[in-house]
């Protein structure tokens, strides 16, 4: 598809290039996309349409679920189709998906839907169907016959009253199917709907934020369902009553969110790879067209149909859906280490809520105005979101955005478990991927810092404590105030801010574990026996590429031998050296400099193979100092560039960051740093002259 997005061989009409200049995604192509996708899977469903089975093997739910979840996942798609075309349906989709739903609802049938009362995921897959049903009403609910209408209400009733629902996203779950059922005139319970749309608020943080529920889960779930079902909540049939007083909140916080969302998106259109559920692939685009929908104000209809398609097309283009036209368990190929426990062959098609863009006209806003760049590819960019505890940093010359964490690890503060390398990494990025082989749960390496005991045994850092989120304006040494704290922060090097830069600090109370084997595997870090082995306070200092970080060690017990900082994994078919201090695999460079000198100071670079969805050959550098430095700073520079950079080497970094004549570097040099005053300051010096200088925490 080549840097456009636009795939080889394809003609797009003049008046379509002109609305879709960068990614060459016209409504058309969407349409072509979601049509070949819900033809795809029709060999793959039962006689009566309300089983789709994919290829895969059965999924961790059983093959019963698979089924459901293929016809109700398709049937999202289907149904923005339907909206979006006002019913016309040369396909024949309305007609497809009713004998599914006439078979499926059956109690007698041998293709009978496991019902939301005998499985918890039959509760997600029914407010899919309510969903779709409501949208398509006058095509589809409307022209099923009374029997059917009877037997659907029926399944569907099954939610009312029932307590058993997750405390996280899935409180809309029970919304949406009752909104339904009241619609219709079926039976429904507003103290379920108060309750539930009261739990919602309680995952409201900050800045347009929700938490995945009650523990710091900040990930992807936050476009895609906790933004997503308020919107689409408030315009079902019947529901005005109900929505009108919390629409106001619901639209100001999605306009806030989606601004930040923007900038989370890479140049190449690939989502952030963090958090759970990734093989939703480019569901990632759902909160761009739930912005369209709901026309919020900061974000140009422009930049968010181009935001929903750099992502779509980052997938398309690189083989999902694949030769068959199927989605699988993986990222850009199948790659069935990336699935939770939950997921299963159809599981996949919630990407289908990326295309909700489709349940929009053609002469809609969305659709009509111009795609206008991304951030990252209007300059570099630099922001904090202070729900998640993130600093997000992006580079026009790659096109790379990188997340700075010390916020989110899918776990409460003082909590103790493993960390999960999809929430605990020190750093995500839309050009890496974490390490999610079996020691990447056990013994953390990549985006860490850590204690390693005399077997070798990495700890842990969930349950740590943010102690600081914020830009600072900083520049020539000067000491500046708290910058923008959310979307439009200032820029990184050559970016609109100067020398703006990102401080972040946290503190975790390091631990060894004798991990459990995960019992049921959504995502979260392993449970089992923790060990004490140490204080850590872990600063990142951000600007542009570039990450100083500092980790300070107290209260080690003696069984911590040593104290080792891993960088970013980069994959590919191949890994080599790229300087002293540097690896490239694929097409991007990490760089890890340590600015501590002695014979106790280790680097290397550890090589897995088979680790991550994006290479077969994953590289991460590390630094490893002994005797753990207890109670003194260590600092390191953390760097990762992708394609359009330029001498990312060491550029004569020496023990104390100064290039080798004492000066600032070529433009991509790493910083220059010093921690001085007893500690108590950092100092850094970037190389195109900008100065961040900082207090870092006390003991």
């Amino acid at each position: 598809m080549g840097e456009t997005g636009r795939a080889a061989g394809t003609t797009i009409e003049d008046t379509g290039h002109d609305l879709a200049p960068i990614t060459g995604w016209t409504r058309e192509r969407w349409a072509d996309l979601a049509d070949r996708m819900l033809l795809a899977v029709r060999p793959y469903a039962s006689e009566g349409h309300a089983r789709v089975v994919l290829p895969g093997g059965p999924g961790g739910l059983g093959t019963d679920v698979d089924a459901l979840e293929g016809f109700a996942r398709t049937f999202l798609a289907a149904g923005f189709r339907l909206a979006g075309e006002r019913g016309a349906d040369p396909l024949g989709l309305a007609d497809w998906y009713a004998r599914g739903l006439a078979a499926g609802t059956d109690p007698a049938s041998p293709e009978r839907w496991l019902r939301p009362d005998e499985h918890g995921q039959a509760k997600v897959e029914a407010a899919s169907v309510a969903l779709v049903l409501d949208l398509t009403r006058p095509w589809l609910w409307d022209r099923l016959d009374a029997g059917v209408q009877e037997r659907v209400v029926d399944y569907l009733a099954t939610v009312v009253g029932d307590d058993g629902y997750a405390d996280n996203n899935w409180v809309w779950f029970r919304i949406v199917t009752e909104q339904f059922l009241r619609s219709v005139g079926g039976p429904w319970s507003a103290e379920d709907m108060e309750h539930d749309l009261a739990r919602h608020e309680d995952f409201w943080r900050t800045d347009g934020w929700y938490s995945d529920g009650p523990q710091r889960s900040y990930d992807h779930y936050v476009g895609w369902a906790m933004h997503l079902y308020p919107v689409l909540w408030s315009r079902m049939a019947g529901a005005q009553d109900l929505a009108a007083p919390r629409t106001g909140a619901y639209l100001e916080r999605l306009d806030r969110f989606v601004a930040d969302a923007v900038h989370l998106v890479g140049a190449d259109g690939s989502p952030l790879v963090q958090g759970r559920s990734l093989v939703y692939r480019f569901a990632a685009a759902a909160p761009f067209w739930v912005g369209a929908l709901a026309e919020v104000p900061s974000t140009s209809p422009g930049l968010l149909r181009r935001a929903a398609s750099g992502v779509v097309g980052h997938f398309v283009d690189r083989g999902a859906p694949d030769e068959r036209g199927l989605l699988t368990l993986g990222w850009h190929h199948e790659w069935r280490a990336m699935a939770q426990a939950y997921s299963g062959t159809g599981s996949p098609y919630w990407a289908s809520k990326g295309l909700l863009g489709l349940a929009l006209p053609a002469d809609h806003p969305a659709w009509t105005a111009p795609e206008e760049p991304l951030p990252v590819e209007a300059g570099d960019t630099l922001l904090v979101a202070r729900a998640p505890g993130w600093a997000v940093a992006g580079t026009r010359d790659d096109g790379v955005v990188r997340v700075y964490n010390h916020g989110t690890d899918h776990a409460f503060e003082g909590d103790e478990t493993g960390d999960s390398p999809l929430y605990a990494r020190l750093g995500y990025s839309t050009a890496t991927a974490p390490l999610l082989d079996a020691e990447g749960w056990t013994d953390p390496l990549d985006q860490s810092v850590v204690l390693l005991d005399a077997e070798g045994r990495a700890t842990h850092r969930t349950g740590f404590r943010t102690l600081e989120v914020r830009t600072t304006s900083a520049v020539d040494g000067d000491d500046g105030d708290d910058g923008d704290d959310g979307a439009g922060g200032a820029g990184g090097a050559g970016g609109a801010g100067g020398g703006a830069a990102a401080v972040l600090a946290s503190r975790a109370h390091a631990h060894w574990l004798d991990a459990q084997p995960a019992a049921f595997d959504a995502g979260s870090g392993r449970s089992g026996d923790a060990r004490a082995a140490g204080t850590v306070t872990t600063v990142s200092v951000v600007r542009g590429a570039w990450e100083v970080r500092l980790a300070r060690v107290e209260d080690a017990v003696p069984e911590a031998v040593c104290l080792r900082v891993g960088g970013w994994p980069v994959s590919g078919a191949e890994a080599a050296a790229a300087g002293e201090h540097a690896v490239r695999a694929g097409e991007t460079t990490s760089t890890l400099v340590p600015l501590v000198g002695g014979a106790g100071v280790r680097t290397g670079v550890a090589t897995v193979e088979d680790g991550t969805p994006l290479g077969a050959r994953t590289a991460t550098p590390w630094v490893a100092v002994e005797p753990v430095p207890v109670g003194a700073w260590c600092a390191v520079v953390v760097g990762l560039h992708g394609v359009g950079t330029h001498g990312v080497g060491t550029h004569g970094v020496g023990a104390h960051g100064a290039g080798a004549d004492g000066g600032v570097g070529a433009p991509d040099a790493p910083p220059a740093v010093e921690v001085a005053d007893d500690g108590r300051v950092v100092r850094v010096r970037w190389a195109d002259g900008a100065s961040t200088s900082t207090e870092l925490p006390s003991a």
